[in-house]
């Protein structure tokens, strides 16, 4: 996300998330427990087992507001597992099968307790299907963040963060169980149905429905997953021999974000030189026309952009920090919430980076201007560890991208680079934490760091 504001959330489309990539294992029997145990979270996700790949079908209607699923969710048993859970919110479960025998479906508040027939061993490759249904309903808790399901007779869009997809799918709804995902939207036609990763196909219904297979072929970590419902203008094209897809609902005026969003892959070019090869194999990005939608978010291969974004001129700033998050957030993602400052720290400082390239403040000049006000709210909170209530501050996105200034500055150009390079090549595509990076800071610099980061991320106040 590129604004340090509360964003509202938006939700809606089909994708089924099983995980079992556990902070902490289940030590009680062989039940997966609910909740991997992350520390500003600990009921978010659940524990038993790893999604490698998740399988979704799904139906929505604007005119009444229901989406119809079913998701194939392939997955590997961390534990002797004789039941395991999924996250899900306000959706009705009509049937579930595990590897083609029916299983015992049972809810507690929002979690998904499924028993199979027969116990999965450790170790186990084992298929769960769900058929599903209903209206998708706001997210219990709001923590950090309002996650809905906004939806209207125009569409429906679903984005969300730290959590979200299990508005509209079953799912392990953690960053520490990445999964693959094929997705088809079905929608009405005159419609369209965007979500991440590749275009497969478009296919025409003899009832009146459209289909839009997409294909996610680098893990992706649940609150990633987008779908977006509605009438849009949609171009295709090509860069780097990748397809570029963007999507902008009819409702946007023609004009300013048609010319912003058109700079993705001049940006994209821009941000290789700093964090290395484009990690995906798509680009893309879409405008919403939804007002109760009202930040940006970097669903990965197509950041979301909001009717608002572009209507006072062109902010190429935005598609920078929204586009350094497909390295920084996307390929290399949080272990834990504690450790936001990665995602949006390291996309504040590529932003920086970009508005100085293209003829706005300096590096320096935006590290200035805030290392300048002695009481500024950036010295209140940590951003290595801000609390789950301010996981989105000023202090997480702003000291975040100055730690890595002043990081700069400590260790020389030419080793900063090389660790930026490194840290995006060695997690691509998986997890990694605050300790990782200090600790590959250091390998790279030949300097013990502690106390610099102890003061820079850890300590309130201002930074000698």
């Amino acid at each position: 996300m590129r604004n340090a504001r509360k964003m509202w959330a938006a939700l809606v489309a089909p994708a089924l998330l099983l995980t079992g990539c556990s902070l902490l294992q289940s030590k009680a029997s062989d039940q997966g427990l609910a909740g991997v145990g992350d520390p500003y979270f600990p009921t978010y996700g659940n524990s038993g087992y790893d999604v490698a790949h998740y399988g979704l079908k799904v139906r929505f209607d604007p005119s009444s507001g229901r989406l119809d699923g079913t998701n194939t969710v392939r997955a590997t048993a961390t534990q002797p597992l004789d039941r395991f859970h999924l996250d899900l919110y306000g959706l009705t479960v009509a049937t579930v099968t595990v590897d083609g025998q029916p299983a015992e479906a049972t809810r507690e508040a929002d979690e998904l307790i499924i028993t199979p027939k027969a116990p999965i061993a450790k170790g186990a490759a084992f298929t769960t299907e769900i058929a599903y249904g209903g209206r998708p309903a706001d997210t219990p808790e709001k923590d950090a963040e309002n996650n809905g399901f906004f939806t209207s007779r125009r569409g429906a869009v679903a984005v969300g963060e730290p959590q979200s997809a299990a508005a509209w799918f079953p799912v392990n709804d953690h960053p520490s169980d990445k999964a693959l995902y094929d997705i088809e939207l079905t929608v009405p036609a005159g419609y369209s149905g965007i979500s991440n990763g590749l275009l497969r196909g478009r296919s025409e219904q003899a009832d009146g429905w459209n289909s839009w297979q997409w294909q996610v072929t680098s893990p992706m970590a649940s609150y990633l997953a987008l779908m977006a419902v509605g009438r849009y203008r949609v171009v295709q094209g090509v860069h780097k021999g990748k397809p570029m897809i963007t999507a902008i609902a009819a409702k946007v005026p023609v004009g300013e974000a048609d010319e912003n969003l058109a700079r993705t892959p001049e940006v994209a070019d821009f941000l290789e030189t700093i964090a290395g090869p484009y990690p995906f194999d798509a680009y893309g990005g879409i405008v919403v026309a939804d007002r109760r939608v009202e930040d940006e978010m970097e669903s990965q291969t197509r950041p979301v952009y909001t009717a608002a974004t572009w209507e006072d001129g062109p902010d190429t700033g935005i598609l920078a920090h929204e586009l350094a998050h497909q390295w920084f957030g996307d390929s290399v993602s949080v272990a834990t919430w504690q450790d936001i400052w990665l995602n949006e720290g390291f996309a504040t400082y590529a932003e920086w980076l970009w508005l100085e390239h293209d003829g706005g403040p300096t590096l320096q000049q935006q590290y200035d201007q805030r290392y300048a006000d002695r009481k500024s709210e950036l010295w209140e909170v940590p951003p290595g560890d801000p609390g789950r209530e301010e996981i989105f501050s000023d202090s997480v996105y702003e000291r975040g991208g100055m730690t890595l200034i002043a990081l700069r500055k400590l260790v020389g150009d030419e080793k900063f680079s090389a660790i930026l390079r490194t840290w995006t090549q060695r997690h691509r595509d998986g997890n990694a934490n605050t300790a990782d990076f200090i600790a590959l800071a250091e390998q790279t610099s030949g300097q013990q760091l502690d106390a610099f980061f102890d003061k820079w991320l850890y300590a309130k106040g201002r930074p000698s």
